[in-house]
């Protein structure tokens, strides 16, 4: 779903219309936007020689273009660009007393409830005009808020001379207002050379402090999916990755019957279901894009004189690709399960299924410090240093201190007391102790994981059971050995003969029954600390099951010590000949 050309295509568009700056205005471009001005010289400037070459709408002339850059002939722009505004009513915010006589108008930050829903200035074209949104296209998460769809919405003519007259009439008739809060600028344009659309947009937020805060979008999609052998092949693993869920599932179903409420006291089981999961999402998001490109990507192509709305379709095949990305993720995670039979990686495992609960505990102290820490730098730093400009933005600078990435001279520079015991209480706290605690938790655990190995107590390799289990089925399959059921009747009946041997040679009945207590208790211990089929690795101990194995290593060291008399009876015997 990703390649390196989505990469470089975005990379060509960004330094088009971002990095381009007015001519004679060296640091005048998108990005460098500070004032209304700046605004309208990016829109009859840059925008709009990037925008106006005859190669983007006369397909049939791409080549004889002898002067033009290789930029403008390998993309076709797709219907006409938009421009859409977005404003807020008067009167959205509350004047002090004091100051009503000076200022008499007061405009808010944008919200959905103080957006300005009424005409303004000429009230004769559609940019004058508020205009309901008529797009399912998500609404626009930005650096001052979350936009809606529709406002004041204009789209550029196909002449340059007729689109910068209407530049130039907007910005002569006041078009950008105390009121105004966002600009969008969307267009997409559509490269044959590797089957992608970019579509792009440009933000101007216009804060009710004053300026502009400037943010862009470039989606590169392949929204034609299946065009070469290759996407066919693609089309071909898709529709066995929906085979393989309805088996996994199936099996999944099968072992939730079986098992019923221990399937749930596996870690892995539980990975299992939210894997199958994220593949049923995956699954529906994709059949979900795919429809609505059949149903929408005609009739856009089609509309060559209005704009082309392609980011509904972008932002799916985006949401599509993250689910992916997730669903990839955890796959790999689940390897784990698989390469048990390596003695690291079964040590790893061991290790953190013992800790999790300290490490629990320990993650609710550390984080009461690191939020208190966080809290504290963004009241005292918050109205001056741009790490600290949000709650969010302190959390994050905190980590970057945590691995060395910080600014200690504006940290320093907005307090010079409290930033310098701020910046050295922090690192000594959760540098110096919080995080070698949390190693500390981890390096004990481990020991005790590498004692327990050390005497042999280690849990069935889960890929060699796996391979042997597989072994004996096959042979059984083809009777070149016998069912197990068969064996263990067998087994059963061979211990009644060795009891039965027992009291043959003169053994006596406590003797027998001890053995056999012995034998029930080594395999009922075996089968609590030794298998993995359901359970965990770690296995904690009880009063009941302490109480069991003290008495079997007293059974233990009583037939040591029969044994020990034996012996020695059989050597004074043999010395004696």
């Amino acid at each position: 779903m990703v390649n390196p050309h989505m990469y470089y295509l975005n990379k060509v568009m960004s330094s088009l219309f971002l990095d381009t700056s007015v001519p004679g205005e060296e640091r005048t471009n998108f990005k460098s936007i500070r004032s209304i001005t700046d605004f309208w010289k990016f829109m009859e400037g840059p925008l709009l020689e990037g925008l106006y070459w005859d190669s983007w709408y006369n397909n049939q002339q791409l080549y004889n273009l002898k002067n033009s850059s290789r930029i403008y002939y390998e993309n076709i722009l797709l219907g006409v660009p938009r421009v859409r505004q977005l404003k807020v009513r008067n009167n959205t915010c509350k004047v002090y007393s004091s100051f009503q006589s000076l200022m008499s108008e007061c405009y808010g930050k944008y919200t959905s409830a103080n957006e300005d829903l009424s005409n303004f200035g000429l009230q004769i074209n559609t940019e004058w005009r508020y205009s309901t949104s008529n797009t399912n296209s998500p609404w626009h998460w930005g650096f001052l808020g979350v936009y809606r769809n529709g406002g004041y919405i204009f789209t550029l003519s196909k002449s340059k001379s007729e689109t910068k007259n209407k530049f130039i009439d907007l910005r002569l008739n006041s078009w950008i207002t105390r009121g105004t809060r966002v600009i969008f600028i969307d267009f997409s344009l559509y490269n044959a050379n590797v089957n992608l659309f970019c579509i792009i947009r440009l933000v101007a937020e216009f804060p009710a402090t004053g300026g502009i805060l400037t943010s862009w979008q470039f989606y590169s999609v392949k929204l034609l999916r299946y065009v070469s052998y290759y996407d066919y092949f693609i089309a071909s693993c898709e529709i066995t990755f929906c085979i393989f869920l309805f088996v996994f599932t199936t099996q999944e179903v099968k072992k939730i019957k079986e098992f019923k409420s221990a399937y749930f006291k596996s870690i892995w089981n539980w990975l299992e279901l939210l894997l199958l999961l994220l593949c049923f999402v995956a699954v529906s998001f994709n059949t979900y894009c795919n429809v609505q490109i059949f149903l929408l990507l005609g009739e856009l192509l089609e509309s060559t004189e209005q704009y082309s709305d392609f980011y509904f379709l972008a932002c799916w095949h985006i949401y599509y690709n993250n689910i992916i990305a997730i669903t990839i993720f955890f796959a790999w995670i689940k390897i784990f399960k698989f390469i048990s039979f390596n003695k690291t990686m079964s040590q790893l495992s061991s290790t953190l299924s013992r800790c999790i609960k300290d490490i629990v505990g320990f993650a609710i102290m550390f984080f009461i410090i690191f939020f208190a820490y966080a809290q504290l730098g963004f009241l005292i730093f918050g109205s001056q240093v741009d790490d600290f400009s949000t709650f969010q933005n302190s959390i994050f600078a905190q980590f970057r201190i945590v691995l060395g990435d910080f600014n200690f001279a504006g940290i320093q520079q907005a307090n010079p007391i409290l930033g310098p015991i701020y910046f050295i209480t922090f690192i000594f706290f959760v540098f110096f102790v919080l995080l070698n605690m949390f190693l500390a938790i981890i390096n004990d655990t481990y020991s005790e994981v590498k004692a327990d190995y050390s005497i042999g107590r280690r849990p069935d390799f889960e890929l060699g059971k796996m391979i042997k289990q597989s072994y004996k089925n096959v042979l059984e399959k083809f009777r070149l050995k016998k069912a197990r059921k068969d064996e263990d009747k067998k087994t059963s009946k061979g211990s009644g003969d060795l009891a039965e041997q027992a009291r043959r040679e003169g053994f006596d009945e406590n003797e027998i029954q001890k053995a056999e207590q012995m034998k029930k208790w080594k395999e009922r211990l075996e089968k609590k600390y030794y298998s993995t089929e359901i359970q965990d690795d770690y296995q904690p101990v009880t009063q009941e099951e302490f109480r069991e194995l003290f008495l079997y290593a007293v059974e233990l060291e009583k037939e040591l010590h029969y044994i020990n008399l034996k012996l020695n009876q059989v050597m004074r015997k043999v010395s004696a000949l």
